[in-house]
């Protein structure tokens, strides 16, 4: 199950699409992607593979609902993404959050390679679960890397557990359970970084490069959270000289 887009001179062109991946595209002011999948979530031994090419291009990509993750006594579901940006191209994606069910197994695996003309803002939730549930999931795994001109700039290697996570929150009284990470690279990370922690977002911080910005943002109610990101997506627009973008979503 697999996507595979290029974008050249801001013009889409499709290398590869497979069932039930599917993508709708919108170009009104900006190349909007909006990813779709017939299936219900991601199920055990599914794998699930994003992958752009972004050449002086503009782009804006976002899930049309939750990502879903169904139990597993054994496999993973795996969600892959590959992203290359180059020629002062840019990537802005806002994902839904993440829906782990008890008893499942994900991995994530996500590469954005930039060169130094290019930024990007890439945003993931992590939810505590359905309703009825609190971190009942198995095991989710992610590697997550960012290279800038080639050269890795933040790489993040895990693997937790939900009664990992029950017990973390429980030691340290925080009912702030629904958690979002935000990875930016702008066209002046010390001017956005300021601009961001002016606003209240003080979890930012530099990489050790100085060539991105990467915060955390939390909350008890995944609503909140989206509107706390958007605020941020916000302020990364403005610092870019480009207006607020409606996704199209309540």
């Amino acid at each position: 199950m697999s996507l595979s887009l290029n974008f050249k001179a801001q013009r889409p062109q499709l290398q590869r699409l497979k069932l039930p991946t599917r993508y709708y595209h919108f170009n009104e002011d900006e190349n909007y992607i909006k990813l779709l999948s017939v299936g219900e979530g991601i199920f055990p031994k599914d794998k699930i593979n994003l992958k752009m090419q972004l050449d002086e291009s503009h782009c804006i990509v976002t899930t049309e609902s939750a990502t879903k993750v169904y139990p597993s006594t054994k496999e993973y579901g795996v969600n892959r993404f590959d992203f290359n940006l180059e020629n002062n191209s840019s990537l802005e994606c806002i994902n839904d959050e993440l829906i782990l069910f008890k008893e499942s197994k994900y991995l994530q695996l996500f590469t954005l390679r930039s060169d130094e003309s290019s930024s990007f803002f890439y945003a993931d939730i992590m939810s505590n679960g359905r309703s009825f549930e609190h971190f009942d999931f198995s095991n989710m795994q992610g590697r997550n890397r960012f290279l800038i001109n080639g050269e890795l700039e933040y790489f993040e290697n895990f693997s937790l557990t939900g009664e990992f996570l029950k017990d973390y929150f429980i030691r340290h009284q925080n009912e702030n359970y629904v958690y979002a990470k935000v990875y930016i690279k702008s066209e002046n990370n010390f001017k956005l970084e300021e601009k961001l922690r002016s606003e209240g977002f003080v979890s930012f911080t530099l990489t050790h490069s100085k060539k991105m910005l990467v915060g955390v943002v939390s909350h008890d109610n995944v609503g909140e959270i989206k509107k706390k990101i958007k605020k941020v997506w916000k302020l990364y627009r403005g610092h870019h000289n480009k207006n607020e973008f409606n996704l199209g979503k309540q």
